[in-house]
C-alpha cells in the first residue's frame, strides 16, 4: 500500500494523463458498441422458444409477423392493393391477409367469421407483415409514409423503433436531472464548491470507461446500456467522498500535502475496498441467472464498480493533488449539520422501532414471495405513435398475438388435422399452414418455392397461428400450453413455439428460480465478506437482517397494493439493493467495533450513529435520487420499475441502517461481543441498563 500511494503522488501528472487518454480512447469506442432491445435473445439456450428461433433464423427465409397495419375504410380490392403495395416495401419480406388464409373469391359469408373479422372487419383492413431484423426503422418509416394519419401500425418491430429512439434521448434526460440533484447534495455536504467536480471527474471517467469497454463484448441490453451509467454513479460516489475525506483529515496532522494524500490512501484504501468487494458480490450474482439479461447487466455493474475503485484509489488523489490550491481559495463552511446528537433521538424510538420492524418482516417477506409479475418488454405507450396505434387496432379487431409452431415436415394430411384441432381452440382465431392455403393434394413441388418457403423448409413445416390473447398473461400462457399439448398430441418430438407469448411463456418458465439462487448467491458471499471482516458470527447475520429486511419490504408493496411487478425488477434488485446499502450497514458497524474496544456501550454506539449519519444520509439520498430520476425520466416499464425499486430500496434500507441497526447493537452488544474474535470490548459501567435507558 505504501509503494502504491508513493508512486501515485510521485507520477501524479502521467497519472492524470493515461486516465486522459484512456477516456479519449473509451469515447471512440462507445460508440461502436451494439445495444441489443431483444429480450428474447437472454433467453438460456436451451428454452424451447430459444430453439425454434434458431431453427427459424437456419431454415427459413422469412421470420414470423413482426408488424400488424391496418388501413381503415377499404373495400377488398382496395385493401389487396394495400398489400401489395406493402409487400414491395424493401426489408419487408411477407404480408399476410385474408386472401392467404381463406378464397376470397367466395362470398365472405361462407367463411369463418372468427377468421374473417381476424382480418377484416368493418371496412377494415388488418395486415400481419414480416419487416427483416436490423431494418425495422427503415420500414416503418416507409410503410407510415404509405398509409394515412388515421390508419396504423403497431407490433414488436415499431414498438422496438419506438424503444431504440426513446432510451438514447431518456439516458440523457436522467443524467441532465440527475447530476444537478447530485451537486447539490454535494455542495451540501463537502467543504469547498470545487470538490464536487473532481468526485465527478473521477467517477465521471470510470463511467466512460467502462461504457467503452462493451465495445469488446458481442453487445449489451438496452437496460444495461440505460441503467449502469446511472447506478454506478450513485453507488461510487461515495468512494470518492471516503477518499477527499480521508485526505481533509489527513492535512490537519500533516502539513506536507504529498505527505497527507499519501497517508489518505493508505487510511481509505481498506474501507473503499471493502466497500467495492461487497457491492462488486452483489452485482456478480446476477451472473448466475439463467436469464441472461442478469449476466448483461451483473457484468457490467461490477465493470463499473472495479474502473470506479481504480479511478478513485488512483487518478483522484493525483487530480487532486494538482487542485488542491483551488479546492483551498474555493472552500465554505459546511452546510449539512454533523448530527453527532443523532443516536439521542433514534434511542428514544428504539423499541418501537424493533416491534414495528418485528410485525412487517414476517408478512413482507410472504408478500414479496406472492407478487405477481409481467414478463413482456412493452415500450409503448399513449404518448408514442406506436402506442396510439396499437390501441386503435385493439379497438377495430381486438388484441391479437402471432404464435409461429414448427413441426417434422414429411405429413401434410397429419398438419391438415393438426391445423383444424387448433382452429378449434378457444382463443385461436385462425391458422396458416401450407396445408390450409394451398391443399394437401398438391406436391409442394408444383407450387413454387416462393409460395411455400414461409411455410416449408427442407426439415420443418411451419404454422402460424393467430390468437385474441394479449402476449402475456393467464389466457394467453393457457393458449401457448394448448398449441404445445394439441401438437404434441400429433408429433412426439421437435415441436417449437415462437412470438411474443410463446417467448414470454418460457420466460416465466426460466425466472422461477432465478431469484432463489441470485439471492442465495448474493447473500452467501457477502455473508463471507462480512465474517472476514468482523471475525463476528452474529454480526453478519444482524448486517444482513438489516438489509434484507428493507428488500422484502421493498418487494412486498407492489403486492398489498394489488400492483404487478415486472420480473426483471424483481429478480435484480435484491441484490442491487444488498450490494449498494450494505455498506451503510458495514460504516455503521464498524464505528461501532472501533469505539466499543474504546468506550461503553452507549457512548459508542451513539458516537458510532453521529459519526455515520451524514455519510449515510448523503449515500442513501444519492442512491434514491439516481432510482427516482430513472422513474421519472423511462417511458419503459422495465428501466422506471427498477429505478422505483431501487430508489425506494435505498430510502429503506438507508432507514433500516440508521433506526434499526443502532437498536439491534445496543440490545445485542453482550451477544455480540461473546460472538466476536478478540472483540475486547470495554466493560460497561453499568452492564444491566436497558434499552429504554440508553
Amino acid at each position: 500500500m505504501k509503494s502504491i500511494s508513493n508512486r501515485i503522488v510521485r507520477h501524479r501528472k502521467l497519472v492524470i494523463a493515461v486516465f486522459l487518454t484512456a477516456v479519449l480512447i473509451s469515447v471512440f469506442l462507445a460508440s461502436l458498441v451494439n445495444v441489443n432491445y431483444n429480450m428474447v435473445d437472454y433467453l438460456p439456450d436451451n428454452a424451447q422458444s430459444t430453439r425454434a428461433i434458431q431453427i427459424m433464423d437456419e431454415e427459413f427465409d422469412q421470420a414470423i409477423p413482426n408488424a400488424s397495419v391496418m388501413v381503415r375504410n377499404v373495400s377488398i380490392a382496395e385493401a389487396l392493393d394495400y398489400k401489395e403495395q406493402v409487400a414491395q416495401i424493401d426489408h419487408v419480406s411477407d404480408v399476410l391477409w385474408l386472401d392467404d388464409v381463406i378464397n376470397i373469391l367466395e362470398p365472405l359469408e361462407i367463411a369463418p367469421s372468427d377468421t374473417v373479422e381476424s382480418f377484416y372487419k368493418a371496412s377494415n383492413a388488418l395486415f400481419s407483415v414480416t419487416i427483416e431484423k436490423g431494418f425495422e426503422q427503415q420500414a416503418c418509416d416507409d410503410i407510415l409514409a404509405l398509409i394515412d394519419e388515421d390508419d396504423a401500425l403497431a407490433g414488436e418491430a415499431p414498438g422496438l423503433v419506438t424503444l431504440q429512439s426513446a432510451t438514447g434521448s431518456e439516458v440523457m434526460k436522467a443524467m441532465l436531472i440527475l447530476v444537478p440533484i447530485i451537486v447539490l447534495i454535494l455542495i451540501l455536504s463537502t467543504s469547498s464548491w470545487v470538490e464536487p467536480l473532481l468526485f465527478f471527474a473521477a467517477i465521471g471517467i470510470s463511467i466512460v470507461m467502462n461504457m467503452g469497454t462493451n465495445a469488446f463484448l458481442p453487445n449489451v441490453s438496452f437496460m444495461t446500456n440505460a441503467v449502469t451509467p446511472v447506478l454506478q454513479m450513485a453507488v461510487s460516489l461515495d468512494y470518492a467522498i471516503f477518499l477527499l475525506h480521508s485526505f481533509s483529515d489527513m492535512r490537519q496532522t500533516h502539513p506536507d500535502i504529498k505527505e497527507a494524500m499519501r497517508m489518505a490512501i493508505r487510511k481509505s484504501m481498506p474501507i473503499i475496498a471493502a466497500s467495492a468487494i461487497t457491492t462488486l458480490f452483489g452485482f456478480l450474482a446476477l451472473v448466475f441467472m439463467h436469464f441472461k439479461i442478469g449476466s448483461d447487466l451483473g457484468l457490467n455493474l461490477a465493470k463499473g464498480i472495479v474502473f470506479s475503485f481504480i479511478s478513485v484509489t488512483v487518478f483522484l488523489p493525483a487530480l487532486t493533488l494538482v487542485a488542491y490550491k483551488l479546492i483551498d481559495k474555493t472552500s465554505h463552511r459546511q452546510f449539512l449539520p454533523g448530527f453527532k446528537n443523532a443516536f439521542k433521538v433514534i434511542s428514544k424510538i428504539a423499541i418501537p422501532v424493533i416491534i414495528l420492524v418485528a410485525l412487517l418482516i414476517v408478512p413482507s417477506y410472504l408478500g414479496q414471495q406472492q407478487t405477481t409479475f409481467t414478463y413482456g418488454n412493452d415500450a409503448e405507450t399513449t404518448a408514442s405513435r406506436s402506442g396510439r396505434d396499437t390501441l386503435a387496432i385493439e379497438e377495430v379487431f381486438g388484441k391479437s398475438t402471432v404464435v409461429a409452431l414448427l413441426v417434422p415436415r414429411g405429413d401434410a394430411a397429419r398438419e391438415l388435422l393438426l391445423a383444424e384441432d387448433l382452429q378449434a381452440l378457444e382463443r385461436v382465431t385462425s391458422v396458416t399452414s401450407y396445408a390450409t392455403t394451398v391443399s394437401v393434394a398438391i406436391p409442394p413441388e408444383i407450387v413454387g418455392e416462393d409460395r411455400i418457403s414461409s411455410l416449408y423448409s427442407d426439415n420443418y413445416a411451419r404454422l402460424i397461428i393467430y390468437t385474441d390473447t394479449p402476449p402475456e398473461g393467464d389466457d394467453a400462457f393457457a393458449t401457448v400450453e394448448a398449441i404445445s399439448q394439441t401438437a404434441y398430441s400429433y408429433y412426439t418430438d421437435d415441436v417449437y413455439l415462437a412470438g411474443p407469448s410463446a417467448n414470454t411463456y418460457d420466460m416465466k418458465q426460466t425466472v422461477q428460480t432465478d431469484f432463489l439462487l441470485v439471492n442465495l448467491i448474493a447473500i452467501a458471499a457477502i455473508f463471507l465478506v462480512l465474517l472476514l471482516t468482523f471475525r463476528s458470527l452474529t454480526l453478519p447475520i444482524i448486517l444482513l437482517l438489516t438489509i434484507e429486511a428493507g428488500i422484502w419490504i421493498n418487494l412486498a408493496i407492489p403486492y398489498f397494493s394489488g400492483v404487478s411487478l415486472g420480473f426483471i425488477g424483481f429478480l435484480i434488485i435484491s441484490s442491487v439493493q444488498l450490494g449498494a446499502t450494505v455498506d451503510y450497514a458495514i460504516l455503521m458497524t464498524g464505528n461501532y467495533l472501533s469505539n466499543r474496544r474504546l468506550m461503553p456501550k452507549h457512548q459508542a454506539i451513539s458516537q458510532a450513529v453521529g459519526s455515520s449519519f451524514r455519510p449515510i444520509l448523503i449515500s442513501g439520498t444519492i442512491l434514491a435520487s439516481a432510482g427516482f430520476v430513472l422513474y421519472a425520466t423511462s417511458s419503459n416499464p422495465a428501466i422506471y420499475e427498477m429505478g422505483l425499486l431501487v430508489g425506494r430500496g435505498a430510502v429503506l434500507s438507508m432507514a433500516m441502517v440508521l433506526l434499526f441497526l443502532p437498536a439491534m447493537l445496543n440490545m445485542l452488544d453482550h451477544i455480540i461481543e461473546k460472538t466476536t474474535l478478540k472483540a475486547n470490548f470495554k466493560k460497561n459501567q453499568a452492564p444491566f441498563k436497558t434499552l429504554a435507558e440508553d
